[in-house]
């Protein structure tokens, strides 16, 4: 064997004549890896066979192409190695060797084909979820301080929070999706160096400009990547999952951070007890990979409903309210009673639309991860979904309504509980009227 070394792809050893594909069912290797001849790379499956993927050679992982999950034609390469073997410089798929007619153009889709097509579509999977709620513990009792007429208890019969979690003097949103981000990435057993793109989800930026996403960018060390904001109220987190998705299969990134944050705190009207009692800040955030094993991501559906455009509305951006706009009702508003009865549809509707466009049936559902917006509409959502009231996780009673965070932040406290092959639901309503749902098999 020459002492010089290059690059060249490795395919999988084609099998029986008839076989075209096989699926990568765990590697046993990653990028940066030596390994000898003989070795066990991986297990792949096929239509007729399972079998041991053998190293051909000595040499060293470049670069994976493919991740567990993927269904590989034997013609496709599956890592990129790095070897002073000669013997590989030559090395083509066998498949191609046997196939010595020039190639012909790929017949069209059929309708029929739809589910095998899909079989090949390139895993997403969420790798690290990380957390960030303020120090500052906010009870009811402290603000009813304002409504001296009204007890504890009755806050909590019509909202379920009995406390929430407020920024201190001088925190900004970018300081808590900061926090929550870097626990992410810890998580997900990622550098920061290794994010390929940031999506930041948020009704309260910093400033109009630059994004949030941009500033976070900054925060963590990163340049030349994509970054932006997302505006879709508390459904903005499950857009952002869905938008970093669609990214990773367009190859833009292979790892994509997704963060959710608000500080709603400084917007509330303390005259207004519609909104008062209902609002908490936090972030909360993950990365999503295709190239790395993880929680995958199945289905998703997204919505917005213009009729519901005047029940959740705040005229004036940002996290403050500046200073002589006090007059243009600079204040979050809420038409409470409409927005309970489209927000209860809302909720039921969507979650029984995605478990059947997962394939599931209701009793398949481990846990419903909603958008921690009232106990009330969660539990008449839960009544109408056909999901019990017991498999949806609720946490709104500590942390409150945090909008675009309050998804991550409830994964983030049932993730201990979490066992691999559980179902999850994810499901939001927020102002516009937007709507989303994923499924995630953990």
């Amino acid at each position: 064997m020459s002492n010089d070394t290059f690059k060249t792809p490795l395919y999988l050893p084609s099998q029986a004549a008839a076989e075209t594909e096989a699926t990568i069912t765990k590697w046993n290797v990653s990028a940066g890896d030596a390994f000898k001849k003989g070795q066990i790379l991986g297990e792949i499956e096929s239509a007729k066979t399972a079998f041991d993927f053998e190293a051909p050679c000595d040499g060293t992982v470049v670069k994976m192409l493919s991740v567990e999950g993927d269904t590989i034609s034997f013609e496709e390469p599956v890592m990129e190695i790095e070897t002073s073997d000669v013997s590989m410089k030559n090395a083509i798929p066998a498949a191609q060797a046997a196939n010595a007619a020039p190639p012909k153009a790929a017949p069209r889709p059929s309708a029929g084909s739809t589910a095998s097509a899909a079989a090949t579509v390139r895993a997403v999977n969420i790798l690290g979820l990380g957390g960030y709620l303020p120090d500052r513990v906010v009870t009811n009792k402290e603000l009813l301080r304002e409504f001296p007429a009204v007890t504890e208890e009755y806050i909590f019969g019509v909202t379920g929070i009995r406390e929430r979690r407020w920024a201190k003097d001088g925190e900004k949103p970018s300081d808590m999706a900061f926090q929550a981000s870097s626990e992410a990435i810890r998580r997900s057993g990622l550098d920061p160096k290794d994010i390929g793109g940031i999506i930041v989800s948020t009704e309260t930026p910093d400033v109009s400009m630059p994004s949030t996403a941009c500033i976070l960018q900054d925060m963590l060390g990163l340049r030349g990547i994509p970054s932006f904001d997302l505006k879709a109220a508390c459904s903005g987190w499950l857009y952002g999952l869905s938008v970093a998705k669609g990214l990773i299969l367009a190859g833009v990134a292979d790892d994509i951070l997704v963060t959710g944050v608000e500080m709603q705190s400084q917007l509330l009207d303390k005259t207004d007890m519609g909104t008062y009692f209902l609002f908490g800040d936090g972030a909360g955030a993950a990365v999503v990979s295709g190239k790395r094993p993880g929680h995958a991501m199945r289905e998703a559906i997204l919505k917005a409903d213009s009729k519901g455009l005047p029940l959740a509305k705040r005229s004036v951006p940002g996290y403050k309210i500046p200073i002589g706009l006090e007059n243009l009702n600079p204040w979050i508003r809420l038409d409470g009673h409409a927005l309970f009865r489209f927000a209860t549809g809302g909720f039921a509707t969507i979650i029984q639309d995605v478990v059947a466009k997962s394939g599931w049936n209701p009793q398949d559902v481990g846990w419903v991860v909603p958008h921690q917006a009232n106990a009330r509409i969660l539990k008449a959502a839960a009544q109408k979904s056909g999901v019990p009231f017991e498999r949806f996780y609720i946490n709104i009673d500590r942390v409150g309504n945090t909008s675009s965070a309050s998804i991550p932040l409830a994964m983030l406290d049932l993730q201990k509980d979490l066992r691999p092959g559980d179902r999850l639901v994810l499901c939001s309503v927020g102002a516009g009227v937007t709507i989303a749902a994923l499924t995630i098999e953990w």
